[in-house]
């Protein structure tokens, strides 16, 4: 591990085959992964640096932008592993794309287009003014995350795999259409209990929003200098944010309660489901990032649950 005060040899393997790609020499101590992306990318313009992933090991994860060659395990002539991520989207055009589907499929059927529900012009709107209330809380939902996606959301990772990206919209387009199929439909009938069991739902879907936006704001806070490193959030003088005493994640605890409130509101099967599936999903990916902070942090508050306080 001598000579460190010195220059640094880096040599490239595919992390497959074990060919060498590429030999950098002459490189400085304090350059970063990100530094080396680039010095790759001069000599394999396909791959840009969002598609490189470089790694230590060829099984092992991938090294942070921000990690310091100096600071690795390795000797004056470094060993890197590279894998081709394939096609990358940036973050934002992601959500961008997911988030709109919804919102303009669901005018589709709450408007009734003939070609949906095949009706003549005496049923082109329904006599329930749940059914509006449900499209008014569905447009607001989604405006309000292409709005958090625009000026609030600040991504950890710059892109996804572009692949991706179709199975994410047929997820949230195709909920959406199914969603508005049954919700907007001549034959859909009222929550049982009427007013209260709406109005006791609207005040939950609201307070949950609310939750969901501050938690969102308080993580971007975290990052607001352009900070990539992981922090432990905390509670804030935002009384939405004092989840953060009991979850690790309460941003999901809040969508899923505003799925919850949705459901209660519309009285419906297919919201039903979707929320059930939003809750599996939204566990497993709390759980991921709850496991993050224990192993990053020896401080972490151990208390907190990933997403239910006290339970899970």
């Amino acid at each position: 591990m001598g000579g460190r005060a010195g220059f640094f040899e880096v040599e490239i393997l595919d992390w497959e085959t074990k060919k060498q790609l590429c030999f950098l020499d002459k490189v400085e101590p304090n350059a970063t992964i990100r530094e080396i992306r680039l010095m790759f990318h001069k000599l394999y313009p396909r791959w840009y640096p969002a598609r490189q992933s470089i790694k230590l090991d060829p099984k092992g994860k991938s090294l942070r932008d921000e990690e310091i060659l100096q600071h690795l395990p390795v000797g004056t002539t470094a060993t890197l592993y590279f894998k081709d991520l394939g096609p990358q989207i940036g973050w934002t055009t992601v959500f961008l794309i997911e988030y709109t589907g919804p919102l303009f499929i669901y005018f589709v059927f709450y408007f009734r287009m003939t070609f949906v529900y095949g009706l003549d012009e005496r049923f082109t709107s329904s006599p329930h003014p749940v059914v509006n209330l449900a499209c008014i809380c569905h447009s607001f939902h989604y405006i309000k995350r292409l709005i958090e996606t625009v000026f609030v959301h600040r991504f950890s990772r710059g892109t996804m795999p572009l692949r991706n990206i179709v199975k994410n919209c047929l997820y949230y387009w195709g909920f959406a259409a199914w969603l508005a199929y049954y919700i907007n439909h001549p034959l859909y009938t009222p929550p049982s209990y009427g007013k209260k069991q709406i109005n006791f739902a609207v005040i939950m879907f609201l307070l949950c929003e609310a939750g969901n936006f501050s938690i969102h704001v308080a993580l971007s806070d975290l990052r607001r200098n352009g900070s990539k490193t992981c922090k432990i959030p905390y509670p804030t003088k935002n009384p939405f944010t004092w989840l953060f005493f009991f979850v690790s994640c309460p941003n999901y605890t809040y969508e899923v309660g505003t799925w919850i409130s949705f459901t209660i509101m519309t009285q419906c099967v297919p919201v039903g489901l979707f929320t059930l599936l939003c809750f599996i999903q939204m566990t497993v990916w709390a759980k991921d990032k709850h496991c993050t902070y224990l192993r990053e942090f020896k401080d972490y508050p151990s208390h907190r649950m990933p997403i239910i306080p006290f339970l899970l």
